[in-house]
């Protein structure tokens, strides 16, 4: 198991040389900023970015949609290898691929989890476990190792009083989102983390019970952010404010307009776009999660994955600066 919670670093690792030899090659001509963003999205999702682009935000920044994602450190990682000009993923995947020497920054937040937007940790209504202890032995499904869900299983364990070596003993395994439900209920697994559309449908059936959330547990907060690599920031510094100024102003909208106005607008995008995807998953949304105004990131947004990566031994401390994983200077929002 211990190999396997490592593969992402692995991945991280294997790419940073060609991240920095390459120079993430961009859109841009020698001297002249890009007008295209190259970027992956994810099937049957609107992203920030594109509700910004059909809300007018990004002014004559047109995006250039290459195919969809599986992961955020799989995007993050095009980002760094310039396959694409920008990728999001959690906070902790962002400090590990920094750590691992790509030159990558974080400009805006995207994503969070709030009394709406949160991802439960659940269990059979019957099952024996009640506490963070009764996990010990027991399988959690997760849809990535090594991100934003075995952190938060690990943050619930360690502040129950588990050792080392007893957190060692709870095995999260990847269980593809949409088989969680399934897994659990078929006890196949005793533990799952299910959000959005999938927690929902699952609890209006019944039958399952939260252990905890990611909001349980912290409250209120950004987890995820979108990055650049360093040499796409220094070429195109107004194409990067006018994204993340207009990603900033998307939050805002989606904060502040109608539930329904804004799903509408989701399904729209989704169906106008012509992928051959479902827009079921749309009619669930409640929030994107982001704390702050217009996705300014703070340090303890970061901080905390630092701290976290560190005593897990994945990182070493000097590895990584705040000041180096984030600027909030091209978000006209944030200041």
């Amino acid at each position: 198991m211990t190999t396997t919670r490592r593969n992402f670093l692995n991945l991280a690792l294997l790419g940073v040389t060609a991240a920095a030899t390459a120079g993430c090659s961009t859109a841009a001509g020698a001297g002249a900023e890009t007008k295209t963003l190259r970027y992956q999205g994810w099937a049957g999702d609107v992203t920030l970015p594109e509700l910004a682009a059909d809300l007018g935000y990004l002014g004559d920044l047109e995006l250039e949609w290459v195919g969809n994602t599986i992961s955020g450190p799989q995007d993050i990682q095009s980002a760094a290898t310039g396959q694409v000009d920008f990728g999001g993923a959690f906070n902790g995947a962002v400090v590990k691929l920094k750590a691992a020497g790509a030159p990558i920054r974080s400009v805006i937040g995207y994503y969070g989890a709030d009394e709406h937007a949160y991802s439960g940790f659940y269990v059979l209504d019957d099952s024996p476990i009640r506490n963070p202890r009764d996990l010990l032995g027991k399988k959690v499904g997760m849809n990535t190792l090594g991100a934003h869900h075995e952190a938060m299983l690990g943050i619930y364990l360690k502040r129950a009083g588990l050792s080392p070596d007893e957190v060692k003993k709870v095995e999260p395994i990847v269980v593809p989102p949409v088989n969680t439900e399934q897994s659990v209920r078929q006890k196949q697994i005793e533990a799952g983390v299910l959000g959005g559309i999938l927690r929902d449908k699952a609890l209006e059936k019944g039958g399952l019970r939260k252990l905890f959330s990611d909001f349980d547990l912290l409250g209120p907060f950004t987890a995820g952010t979108y990055v650049f690599t360093e040499k796409f920031l220094r070429d195109n510094p107004g194409a990067v404010r006018t994204f993340t100024s207009g990603v900033a102003k998307a939050i805002e909208w989606s904060r502040t307009t109608p539930r329904e106005q804004v799903v509408a607008r989701k399904v729209e995008i989704l169906t106008r776009r012509g992928r051959n995807e479902d827009p079921a998953a749309l009619r669930y949304w409640r929030s994107t999660g982001v704390a702050e105004k217009g996705g300014k990131i703070l340090d303890r947004e970061l901080s905390i994955w630092v701290d976290w990566l560190t005593e897990r031994g994945e990182i070493t401390k000097d590895q990584v600066k705040l000041t180096d994983l984030y600027t909030n200077e091209y978000n006209e929002l944030a200041r």
